[in-house]
């Protein structure tokens, strides 16, 4: 069905205008053509967004593996499905096809269930990126067990958090991780986390870097001596449209992290689609998505996307400086990589890096290029497209967030005309509005406010667990009968959007709303400059001013600072304005950033608001401690 894989521009817009005039129609097809059924469903959609509640396919019956791993078999079985790249490259990478997958999932799969797990209970794994992540996964949803993927990074604190948030009774993890020429004590971690965490009954252990760790008697057991003895036998369970898959956590604004709840069948069906449209996925490419499955990006584009197009995925252990700032590139010469998606905080950091680590690599395999994860800005998006992609390979910027499920606003490589620091258009189904804070919707082109959609999606999360009143008020509250994403986006003269930053990083100074993203892009086009964050603080003239936090290329830059901030602001007034100069500037080793690489501006806000004293949980950051040298520093931001 020529709807499924779109090939150019008109195509587009005449899928679309299907898609947002007779929604129910439009999924529906795509399910009946490309998915397996054990039972059709009684209803396409059922929603309400002031309740909120939304259902797809209710009344369905499926397994999502049977559409990620049985279906391809007789047609793919010897097919490579995960392309295992470890962190050390002398190690070798690890092809496993579809069959090998197969069996390994079953053998998991079986061990859950020696283990007493059953349909809807929940178990965590905290896993780096090694096969186990994406066996387990799978093996929980063979067998209808809710898998909550914690990355492989956070403390002890933040993962016995979210093992009591979701009662879980077992924790799949290793005996350690590598990361570049280091070691993580995964276990460690664990074992402290579970001194808080009564509802644990089992912990499996994958030896991945052969350490001595202490095993508890009763609890802890080596995970490959009982697949050894595990039967490659398991019957997938049968589960509604409607049954849980997964709960992922993502950071609430209060601290207290946020169980995403997605269910089965429309989850699936989008995180398909998007996958095969967003990279033209054909049939013999290799993909490779450079994200962490700690993150929806991991869940969508590494495990359960491709798999359900019976792709190739390459799974990736391993850092981008390690061992030295040339591994991407290698790895796509390597295995010939087709797609390509990483970060922007990847390619900024890259991009500081001697292009000779680039330039010594074939990339003449690759077809497309994405970024995820943050808005990316023009000088980042010009180097990745002339360096990486040789401006053949386009880019497509995608936007989604945890909430979301798969990827909303992009373009479609080879369909959609780009545009730097541009998201583009909707992807097919998406109802975009852009609100103003009065609650009316800015029709037209050249405007800017907050970004909600009007309809419902069929990966969109179904709840918070645990907590369906918050999901309400965080999602649902602030737009009668819209899903308000919490960003800000602007829709130029021709219907593009970009996603201009969160809308508590919307800045009303002096009366001038500003967003944050188009002033650090224009502090970002200074040479000295490697990245930067802009913030608020209260003023007694302006009501509100800017504080800027910036990290420079060299540490050690050889420049009067003094002379460096007035050029900053001079490119800020040439570029916007000098509305938009910034009234305090500090000068940073680095910013505080996620795992997933977006910056923590809730903790400079604070610090900026002389308010460090109650930060919350830092310890989940990928660089906590450069938070104690901002505010040791803070004192000194002219």
């Amino acid at each position: 069905m020529s709807n499924y894989h779109i090939k150019h521009l008109e195509e587009y817009y005449q899928i679309y205008r299907k898609s947002v005039n007779d929604p129910e129609l439009f999924w529906e097809e795509i399910a009946e053509e490309h998915f397996l059924w054990r039972k059709k469903w009684d209803k396409v959609l059922n929603w309400d967004f002031r309740k909120p509640e939304i259902k797809w396919f209710e009344g369905a019956k499926l397994n999502i593996t049977e559409n990620c791993l049985d279906r391809h078999l007789i047609t793919r079985g010897n097919k490579t499905a995960i392309l295992f790249e470890p962190n050390n490259p002398e190690e070798g990478a690890l092809h496993i096809t579809y069959n090998e997958l197969y069996e390994r999932v079953c053998k998991m799969a079986n061990v859950l269930k020696n283990k007493g797990l059953k349909k809807g209970d929940r178990v965590c794994l905290y896993l780096p990126m090694i096969p186990e992540l994406v066996v387990s996964m799978l093996a929980c949803a063979r067998i209808g067990v809710v898998h909550s993927v914690v990355f492989a990074g956070f403390s002890s604190s933040a993962l016995a958090t979210r093992i009591n948030d979701s009662d879980c009774k077992l924790v799949v993890t290793t005996d350690g991780s590598f990361r570049g020429n280091k070691t993580i004590d995964l276990k460690g971690i664990v074992d402290v986390a579970l001194k808080e965490c009564p509802s644990v009954e089992n912990v499996l252990v994958v030896k991945r870097i052969a350490s001595k760790i202490k095993m508890h008697s009763g609890r802890d057991h080596w995970l490959q001596p009982l697949l050894d003895k595990a039967s490659a036998v398991c019957e997938a369970e049968i589960m509604d449209a409607e049954s849980p898959l997964f709960i992922l956590y993502t950071s609430g604004s209060t601290g207290q992290p946020k169980g995403m709840l997605h269910t089965t069948a429309g989850y699936m069906i989008y995180a398909a689609y998007t996958f095969k449209n967003v990279f033209q996925y054909k049939e013999n490419d290799i993909y490779w998505c450079s994200a962490d499955i700690g993150w929806i990006t991991g869940h969508s584009y590494i495990a359960y996307g491709p798999l359900a197009n019976g792709a190739t995925s390459v799974l990736f252990e391993g850092v981008p400086s390690y061992p030295d700032y040339g591994r991407f590139w290698e790895v796509v010469q390597k295995h010939k990589v087709t797609q390509f998606y990483t970060a922007p905080t990847a390619i900024r950091a890259l991009a500081k890096e001697d292009l000779s680590y680039v330039e010594k690599y074939d990339l003449s395999s690759l077809k497309v290029l994405g970024t995820v994860g943050e808005p990316i800005n023009e000088e980042a998006w010009h180097w990745y497209d002339d360096n990486v992609g040789k401006n053949k390979a386009p880019i497509v910027d995608t936007f989604f967030q945890t909430e979301n499920g798969g990827i909303m606003l992009t373009p479609i490589p080879y369909v959609t005309p780009t545009k730097p620091t541009y998201a583009t258009l909707p992807f097919i189904g998406i109802q975009p509005a852009l609100m103003d804070e009065n609650g009316n919707e800015l029709k037209g082109n050249q405007v800017e406010g907050r970004l909600c959609i009007k309809f419902p999606w069929p990966s969109i999360a179904r709840s918070i667990w645990g907590n369906h009143e918050r999901y309400k008020n965080t999602y649902f509250s602030a737009f009668d009968n819209k899903y308000f994403t919490g960003d800000g986006a602007l829709r130029d003269e021709v219907g593009y959007y970009r996603i201009t930053g969160r809308v508590d990083d919307v800045i009303i100074v002096a009366g001038h709303n500003l967003g944050t993203a188009p002033i650090e892009d224009a502090i970002n086009e200074h040479p000295a400059v490697a990245e930067s964050a802009i913030v608020g603080y209260p003023h007694e003239i302006k009501g509100n001013a800017l504080y800027g936090y910036i990290t420079l290329k060299s540490a050690g830059e050889d420049r009067n600072h003094g002379n460096l901030r007035k050029e900053i602001n001079q490119l800020i007034a040439e570029r916007i304005g000098p509305i938009a100069k910034l009234e305090k500037i500090q000068f940073t080793e680095g910013l505080p950033k996620t795992r997933s690489g977006k910056i923590m501006r809730r903790i400079l806000r604070k610090i900026a608001h002389n308010e460090s004293d109650n930060l919350g949980d830092i310890s989940t950051l990928l660089n906590p401690e450069v938070v104690a040298r901002i505010i040791d520093n803070a004192l000194i931001a002219v």
